[in-house]
């Protein structure tokens, strides 16, 4: 059975970290290890913490100077000796059956590397944030997110992977832990994709993501930090391409990565048709590919029941 190891990492949240722990003690499938990483608070969370957790076996106390999340998510990552890695924000929560439903795709599907879930908001804004309407197995998607930067995943608490591939994505240089003091789940969901992850994307309903203060990043996105964030994704993309020997003649094999998905969205398919028309050659090869994999997407949905439609 697949052992979990949650790393929980936490910076000044000593008023959300200890329900954070609590519910990754209180799972119904028990992880092996409970790793939570203090990023050198100031508002006597090391303390707390230890008078909380120190005597408890199950849970693993790394607190050390302020690094940032990046180097957060590496101290928990190296710490672990368990067969998949979940993580997991201070100021996050999850319901006691998440283990237990992650655990179900990664039991029974070996080939899945990275799986995401759906998120319940909770605190200043209550509503559901999810990948899609339906779980989706992804298959790879290394060429639509070099090409068009597309978002496999979700925020942190939410993630999960095989403890081989947090350490791949994770394997990055030392000047990069300024750049990615904060939102460095980009580092996990583009890593794990350019890399040759396989992805699973489970609806759960059991990740609860507070919305608190400034913490809302939906709700604070100007022209400027559109573009600071896009222009870090790419560069940080461009780190794992060059890894592999990646390029943009990968969009050539669009077609045969689009065709490891067993029941891909409407979605989905318009994105890979998209990515054949920008093979080198004829427009009309290019179009040719493009309707290849449009066309029998097109036939599913207008065979399926109209609900399920809506759902693409």
């Amino acid at each position: 059975m697949t052992s979990f190891a949650v790393v929980v990492t936490s910076y000044n949240y000593r008023d959300f970290v200890g329900m954070a722990v609590d519910s990754a003690l209180a799972q119904t499938r028990a992880p092996a290890q409970i790793i939570v990483v203090d990023d050198g608070s100031t508002d006597g969370s090391p303390d707390y913490l230890r008078e909380r957790y120190g005597d408890d076996p199950r849970v693993t106390l790394l607190c050390g100077e302020n690094g940032g999340q990046l180097v957060a998510f590496q101290r928990g990552v190296a710490a672990s000796r368990a067969d998949v890695i979940c993580f997991l924000d201070a100021d996050d929560r999850w319901e006691p059956d998440y283990l237990a439903r992650i655990g179900e795709v990664y039991d029974t599907r070996r080939d899945i590397d990275f799986v995401f879930s759906d998120m319940q908001l909770f605190g200043d804004e209550q509503r559901w944030l999810g990948y899609a309407d339906r779980s989706l197995d992804l298959g790879f998607t290394v060429i639509s997110t070099y090409t068009l930067m597309h978002w496999y995943g979700a925020p942190t608490s939410a993630l999960s992977m095989r403890a081989v591939w947090a350490e791949r994505t994770l394997d990055l240089p030392l000047s990069l832990s300024s750049t990615w003091r904060l939102s460095a789940d980009n580092c996990l969901v583009y890593g794990a994709s350019v890399l040759g992850a396989r992805k699973y994307y489970l609806r759960t309903g059991s990740v609860h993501y507070r919305i608190h203060g400034n913490n809302g990043w939906w709700g604070k996105q100007t022209p400027s930090n559109q573009y600071l964030n896009r222009f870090r994704s790419r560069c940080l993309i461009e780190i794992y391409a060059r890894d592999i020997g990646l390029d943009e003649r990968c969009v050539e094999s669009a077609k045969h990565e689009f065709r490891t998905k067993p029941d891909p969205s409407w979605r989905e398919a318009r994105r890979y048709a998209s990515l054949a028309q920008m093979r080198r050659g004829s427009w009309l090869r290019n179009l040719e590919r493009a309707l290849s994999i449009l066309w029998p997407v097109f036939k599913r949905r207008h065979r399926a029941p109209k609900e399920l439609r809506d759902m693409d």
